[in-house]
């Protein structure tokens, strides 16, 4: 059924355990042998811990990894959080995110053809599943992304394009992984859990040579979904690294990572009508689950989704002297992902009548990038003004080839059609199982349709050809002076091609823009700031290579509307903030508060029949405070809280698929942005009861989302609750029990902008036994 040519999982999960032994116990010899006053390093799946005696499980984070912030957090003049190892370890965390769970201001999207189980963060508001980053590199592809081989996750909020480039309207996320580095250590750990949950990972690093040493990451995992009938998800994953020339002027660094996946992935549930067979801003609609929240709609013998992600990376860093380095990095990477997914389908207001539409969405994509990127960084004095720099030239090529399943649906075609049967209320054998009970659906119907490959499809490149520069100048002990500025110059070509390989429809677009940030950070006293910042950025067409819901895209077909496009320009979007960082108790604990205002304006919109301009406009107005760090030696906390204000001021004309305009006037006009919460707020917090006990749990608070532009569609607000106990037996081994979602809360966590949306795990609880050397 699937084209996929992915191994079957159990082969590499016995490479996962038998290499892992081995590592185990090469890893367990030279730890024995290594001389007793040798400071070790050991490292757990998600934390760092340096010797028993001496660790630090701080959830507080100073600098960020990346060379671009060329100064420490605290005088860095814009909104960064940075998810530490710890927090990841102490929640639980088994994605990408379940991580971001911890960072208030993001929310999840849902997709319908693009990407519809792949990660999809709304950073304030803004959509960035193309604006994740690689330890500094862009990552682009629809993927579902995973933890194991992951150190931190640095979070910047409000544009910043003179960062990372295209895109990053409300910002963007780097990902920071575990590299190979000095000192012998060996962390494994296993994860029980309800509903089958069973996740298995080993981290081992060994030092081969006074400055070469090699790190081995594995990763097997396998789960159902609490709360859901027949959903699973069943993965693993291999991140080798090699490092030369550790402490010494030049080091050379060679990573790769390898992960795969082969789930039956959650369908969601229907929104319901609360009026008519339309839904409308005036009565709003939620999904309904048929009085049964673990109703699941897909079919299991036609749905599936499988991905794989492969990176390679070469980095070499020279310090041409004690206050200069220049590091170079050559990524090339793919990602793969190949699904037939059912959507449970409301649009012929058949939801109202008790039974739901099971629609095939289906897609085969793979995305390949190549990108080499220079770094020159470090310090200088320039007329008595200490300076804090980093600059670089960057060039990449992205392309991104997709198509998809025909699934034939309609098995009866003689007869009546599908979409008539499913809105009449019935089901079953009449109409292929193509339809389902609302209350009652059987996901082993023997659904008896057809599947076959579709090799038409479409294939976007993308060229970048960029230069950046950072400078943090200290004018005096209490003025810094933070500068900013990349020029990017973006081709992308767009080619639609029949089953046979036949070009029939080309698109392209060439953006040159550039993009900035300047801020002013006065410093009252050394362990606190107050800032003032100005930044932009730009998304050109075409800026997601179509992985994913492009609201400034490129044709992709003749005599559509969008091959009478008016312009093809840059979206734009600018942010304006206030706030002020303090080092606390000690400097123990980091609180933030920031006040701001992002416009994004050249938004493409409908303006008359088959006309689309860069016209329209969005704004988020906001407040945000973090706190993280420490209170006492024993009591840790991560917290934050969001208020997003946001305004569709100009949305355009009302239009339908075919761009024509159906209303001048527009009702989404003033209406909320989708995706964006007003209030959101999380807290997680732990203490060390004993010296071997430490207690912790977690609340967090997502407010009312919509769905749509019309405000018409939504998923209610939620609370959600967590707990954790963790235990050390010894040195060597501990034990921890987390329980999430502790009152089983039925909540959405993702709306799409029609037809469904996905619903979160029930109870779940995971005990992990971890040992180190």
């Amino acid at each position: 059924m699937s084209a996929s040519t992915l191994d079957p999982i159990s082969a590499p999960r016995l490479l996962v355990t038998a290499v892992g032994m081995a590592m185990a116990t090469s890893s367990a010899v030279h730890a024995a042998e290594a001389p007793a006053n040798t400071r070790s390093t050991v490292e757990l799946e998600a934390t760092n811990v340096v010797d028993e005696a001496d660790g630090e499980e701080n959830y507080q984070v100073q600098r960020a990894e990346s060379p671009k912030y060329t100064a420490p957090l605290i005088d860095t003049p814009r909104s960064v959080t940075v998810v530490p190892q710890q927090v990841i370890k102490d929640t639980a965390a088994l994605s990408l995110q379940d991580a971001l769970r911890t960072v208030p201001g993001i929310t999840m999207g849902a997709g319908e053809g693009g990407n519809p189980q792949g990660d999809r963060p709304f950073i304030r508001g803004f959509d960035a599943q193309a604006d994740t980053y690689l330890d500094g590199v862009r990552d682009t592809g629809a993927q579902t992304r995973e933890i194991f081989a992951i150190e931190s996750i640095e979070v910047s909020k409000g544009p910043n394009s003179s960062f990372g480039g295209r895109g990053s309207a409300g910002g963007s996320l780097n990902l920071v992984t575990k590299k190979a580095h000095q000192g012998n250590s060996f962390d494994g750990g296993f994860t029980w859990g309800s509903d089958q949950t069973q996740r298995y990972t080993l981290d081992g690093n060994y030092q081969f040579t006074e400055t070469a040493a090699g790190r081995l990451n594995l990763m097997s995992h396998e789960s159902n979904v609490a709360g859901r009938d027949k959903v699973n998800y069943d993965r693993w994953g291999i991140a080798p690294s090699l490092a030369f020339g550790l402490g010494t002027d030049t080091r050379l660094n060679l990573d790769f990572y390898h992960m795969e996946s082969d789930d039956l992935p959650d369908s969601g549930m229907p929104y319901g009508y609360s009026v008519g067979t339309t839904h409308t801003a005036a009565s709003p609609d939620k999904p309904v689950d048929g009085g049964d929240s673990s109703n699941f709609y897909g079919l299991t013998s036609r749905d599936f989704r499988k991905t794989r992600t492969d990176i390679a990376t070469i980095a070499i860093e020279h310090d041409l002297n004690d206050a200069l380095t220049i590091k170079n990095t050559l990524r090339h990477g793919n990602s793969m992902q190949d699904y037939i997914l059912t959507q449970p389908d409301d649009s012929q207001g058949n939801v109202r009548n008790g039974t739901v539409w099971r629609r095939a969405n289906s897609r085969v994509a793979n995305t390949t990038t190549t990108t080499n990127q220079t770094d020159l960084f470090g310090e200088f004095q320039l007329a008595g003004f200490k300076n804090n720099f980093s600059t670089g030239i960057e060039l990449s090529r992205e392309e991104s080839d997709r198509s998809s399943y025909t699934v034939n649906t309609d098995t009866t075609p003689s007869t009546v059609p599908v979409t008539t049967t499913c809105n009449s209320g019935t089901v079953g054998i009449g109409s292929g199982y193509n339809c389902t009970s609302l209350s009652n659906p059987n996901p082993d119907d023997p659904w008896a349709g057809s599947i076959a490959r579709n090799y038409a499809g479409t294939v976007t490149t993308g060229d970048t050809r960029a230069l950046y520069a950072f400078d943090s100048i200290e004018l005096d002990p209490q003025w810094i002076l933070n500068l900013g500025l990349r020029y990017d110059n973006f081709q992308t070509d767009s080619k639609t091609k029949a089953a046979s390989g036949a070009t029939t429809f080309k698109a392209s677009d060439t953006s040159e823009f550039v993009n900035y940030q300047v801020g002013v950070v006065w410093k009252p006293a050394s362990n606190g700031s107050v800032y003032a910042s100005y930044a932009t950025s730009a998304t050109p067409p075409g800026a997601m290579l179509g992985e994913g819901n492009e609201g400034n895209s490129l044709p992709t077909s003749s005599g559509t509307p969008t091959s009478i496009v008016s312009d093809l320009e840059p979206e734009e979007t600018t942010n304006y903030e206030l706030g002020t960082k303090w080092d606390l108790l000690d400097e123990r604990l980091s609180l933030t508060a920031a006040i701001f205002r992002t416009e994004k304006e050249n938004t493409r919109v409908l303006v008359s029949n088959y006309t689309y301009e860069n016209a329209g406009k969005t704004r988020v107005d906001g407040i945000e405070l973090t706190a993280s760090g420490k209170i006492t030696d024993k009591w840790q906390v991560f917290a934050g809280y969001s208020y997003l204000d946001s305004e569709l001021v100009d949305p355009g004309a009302v239009g339908n698929r075919s761009g024509v305009v159906t209303s001048i006037v527009n009702a989404a006009k003033g209406n909320e942005m989708p995706n964006t919460p007003k209030n959101s707020f999380s807290l997680w917090t732990t203490y060390q009861v004993l010296p071997q006990l430490t207690i912790g749990g977690g609340a967090f608070y997502v407010d009312d989302v919509f769905g749509d532009n019309n405000n018409s569609v939504y998923v209610p607000s939620y609370w959600r609750y967590d707990a954790m106990a963790a235990y050390k037996l010894s040195k060597n081994l501990d034990l921890q029990l987390n329980v999430q979602n502790l009152t089983d809360e039925v909540y959405y966590d993702k709306a799409y902008s029609a037809h469904f949306a996905n619903q979160a795990a029930g109870r779940t609880a995971l005990l992990s036994t971890n040992f180190h050397f």
